[in-house]
């Protein structure tokens, strides 16, 4: 029997996906084949040999080893786009309050609860100190144009803004789904200069980490106002706190706060709710309990962040799936060693991943079991299960 370990609250719409299909699941699975995780913190989490694969219950991944779950054979998931539609109305709701002191309004108007009869006049003598700028006619530039940097990109369309969008691993998919208007910016510095508000909306990596420092808002138009989705380390701290100092960054609304921000003027910090809605739990509990299904089954690879994703249709008798490192005349010594045991290929696919590769080769007989461990052994591979 399968068995799929879960960390963190998940969804039961998502954990059904799996019990359903006569998948053993719970948080207290002893060896199990996967794990489905939302935020829990597992960099120095020592998984057992049993692990195949690991599924992020959500779009961020920097809760998770994916490096040495590469050289483990562990294939890491998460879930684009099934939080998207959540993120981008988050994003929505931080324009606004980049633009408006809509929580300093809030509390001012706290503190005139007792004043009875005076409060209407109050309130319109006070309202001028909150007020801001419209988005109508403004120019936001939106840093990543995944899943959720599409839907912002084309909402601020909608609301009558200038948009330009910045991606430069973009997806064929993801470019589909932005609108035609969006003006597309080969560089950063080409597009800060323009912006009046700017949507960080990347995934953080070593490549992204701290892109927001000091010569970035260099390029920014004074008083610039940034929501940030990403992720804290995606923005050098130090380097924000002086773009306020200065007003050169009129506002930041993070969904990151840290010890720097918390009660900084002009800081908004939210408690991570980009995700947070019943739908957006569901549909990521959804997505990822799919993807641990059909690659234990099937081997099949969608949404990997560590490894090439693969599909292959079910041919012949049994599937070998093995994971290598991407170096010449693997594949070779896979195939001449299934036909020096007169096994014949039905089926095969071989995906890279940089320093990766995965290759699935369907038989038309079993394989004996002292064969896959000749293959196991074989230099450069691993990870190999038959299926």
């Amino acid at each position: 029997m399968i068995k799929v370990k879960t960390i963190n609250n998940i969804s039961p719409l998502g954990l059904n996906v799996l019990s359903d299909r006569g998948v053993e699941v719970g948080p207290d699975i002893k060896s199990p084949d996967a794990i489905i995780v939302r935020s829990a913190n597992l960099l120095e989490e020592k998984f057992p040999s049993s692990l195949l694969c690991i599924a992020r219950a959500g779009a961020g991944y920097n809760n998770i080893p994916v490096k040495r779950c590469q050289e483990e054979g562990i294939v890491v998931f998460n879930s684009p786009g099934a939080n998207a539609e959540a993120v981008k109305e988050l994003v929505m709701c931080e324009l606004v309050m980049a633009s408006r002191d809509i929580l300093g309004s809030i509390e001012w108007v706290k503190s005139i609860k007792n004043m009875g009869d005076a409060i209407p006049a109050l309130v319109e003598k006070g309202k001028k100190s909150f007020a801001g700028p419209e988005l109508k006619g403004k120019t936001l530039g939106v840093i990543g144009l995944g899943a959720t940097g599409a839907l912002v990109a084309n909402i601020g369309l909608e609301l009558g803004m200038k948009v330009y969008g910045y991606d430069p691993f973009i997806s064929v998919e993801a470019a589909w789904r932005l609108s035609r208007e969006i003006i597309h910016a080969d560089e950063l510095n080409e597009m800060y200069p323009h912006c009046d508000y700017i949507s960080i909306n990347v995934p953080y990596t070593t490549d992204t980490a701290h892109m927001i420092d000091s010569n970035a808002f260099a390029a920014m138009r004074d008083g610039v106002r940034i929501t940030n989705e990403s992720r804290a380390e995606v923005v050098d701290d130090d380097a924000m706190l002086a773009a306020l100092k200065s007003g050169k960054v009129a506002r930041y609304v993070t969904d990151f706060p840290n010890q720097k921000l918390i009660g900084v003027d002009n800081v908004i910090c939210l408690p991570h709710l980009g995700a947070c809605t019943p739908e957006s739990e569901e549909k990521c509990a959804i997505m990822a309990a799919e993807e641990i299904y059909d690659y234990l089954v099937n081997g099949n690879i969608k949404n990997s962040v560590n490894m090439p994703n693969a599909y292959l249709e079910r041919m012949g008798s049994c599937r070998v799936c093995i994971i290598h490192h991407n170096v010449p005349k693997m594949l070779t010594n896979f195939l001449t060693f299934v036909g020096n045991r007169n096994l014949n290929v039905e089926h095969m696919i071989n995906k890279s991943r940089g320093g990766y590769a995965y290759t699935m080769i369907d038989l038309d007989k079993e394989m004996n079991p002292d064969d896959v461990k000749d293959i196991a052994a074989m230099e450069n591979v691993l990870r190999i299960r038959v299926i």
